[in-house]
């Protein structure tokens, strides 16, 4: 039966999944493979490796995927007189904050509320603009003497939010950055159980993308794997920004191009996106695509790296939006990608040799 995109990223959005405290999300990653995948473990970094065998002979060549499964979070950098002051794990817009419902991931979980200085005592100056992290505490409604006996400097917080279905197919929720990224993984595994696959195929959920692309780099390192694709979230139509910087939601993910995309690789994908008529739209990165395509690429001597995005609104804020339909297309244009795989492939994509001369 396939898979439910809808129940799946439900599940993956409310999971807690902080950089470098991914032990939740990590167990419903890890459930959600497994029938679909012949191993599943884990890595030092604590990505998630689902390992789902080719057809062909050994030694088979091997194809990684990777999305990551970390979330952006706050941390407790404070406790005074009952009230939480707190920092950010990966990149927290200080605008969307105020008035946020969170959990306190202290001796037991408490819900909180992100709190400030209400505008009417703030100076008229300070009135219009935004209030700096350092000014905004976290309040969960207990004595000072409790606070203290449950709450640590060094505690997480992450929010509290419930995924949403909207109208016109679009969902909303924490995190879909990048945990609609890990969906179009598993679901890309669920339809190569229907198709016949020559290569191996390594599906990463990776560690600590938020704080530097860490897991991706080391997963990369240790699987050695001869092609990767990298799914990550792109940015969907919205008011407020260009259409030169945005792309439509519900029209298939975008194919990435530009330096940190090697170029007979997105040729073969646009052909197969045409070829099974799976919608796609194409988006120009230029340089650093801030994703773990950035890090996989140059991993040991180089691997042969694409990078597709499905569009998001919102992008790190509690209400990140996606269209399913978008997500499940990735997953199935990475499937029929992998299953049109053979022996000859890394010859037809490799760079071309200069012609010989007698300077050497």
């Amino acid at each position: 039966m396939p898979v439910d995109t809808g129940e799946l990223l439900r599940r993956l959005s409310e999971a807690t999944g902080i950089s470098g405290y991914e032990t939740e999300v990590r167990t419903v990653v890890s459930e959600a493979c497994g029938p679909y995948a012949d191993e599943v473990r884990q890595d030092k970094m604590g990505s998630v490796i689902a390992l789902k065998r080719g057809a062909g002979p050994e030694p088979r060549l091997a194809i990684m995927l990777a999305a990551h499964l970390d979330e952006i979070g706050l941390i407790v950098t404070q406790v005074k007189d009952g009230f939480l002051q707190f920092g950010t794990v990966g990149g927290f817009d200080p605008r969307v904050l105020l008035g946020q419902s969170v959990t306190v991931l202290g001796r037991d979980p408490l819900p909180g509320i992100i709190g400030s200085r209400p505008p009417h005592v703030l100076p008229a100056a300070e009135r219009e603009k935004v209030i700096p992290i350092e000014q905004l505490y976290v309040d969960v409604g207990l004595p000072a003497e409790e606070v203290g006996r449950l709450v640590n400097v060094g505690d997480l917080m992450v929010m509290r939010q419930k995924f949403t279905r909207l109208r016109g197919d679009l969902a909303t929720g924490k995190a879909m950055d990048d945990r609609a990224g890990v969906a179009s993984l598993i679901i890309c595994l669920e339809e190569l159980t229907r198709l016949r696959h020559s290569w191996d195929v390594l599906a990463v959920a990776t560690a600590q993308e938020e704080v530097g692309l860490k897991g991706a780099a080391a997963s990369a390192f240790g699987l050695a794997p001869d092609l990767a694709i990298v799914v990550d979230v792109g940015f969907g139509n919205q008011p407020g920004v260009s259409e030169s910087e945005t792309v439509p939601m519900g029209k298939g993910p975008t194919i990435g191009f530009g330096p940190n995309i090697h170029p007979p690789m997105f040729a073969r994908l646009i052909e197969v996106a045409k070829t099974r008529e799976i919608p796609y739209l194409i988006e120009a990165v230029p340089g650093q695509s801030g994703t773990d395509a950035w890090a996989i690429q140059v991993t040991r001597e180089g691997i042969p790296t694409c990078l597709l995005s499905i569009p998001t609104r919102y992008m790190h804020t509690p209400v990140e939006t996606v269209c399913l339909k978008d997500v499940t297309r990735t997953g199935r244009l990475m499937a029929a990608f992998i299953s049109g795989l053979d022996d000859e492939f890394l010859k037809d994509i490799a760079w071309p040799l200069p012609a010989k001369s007698n300077e050497f």
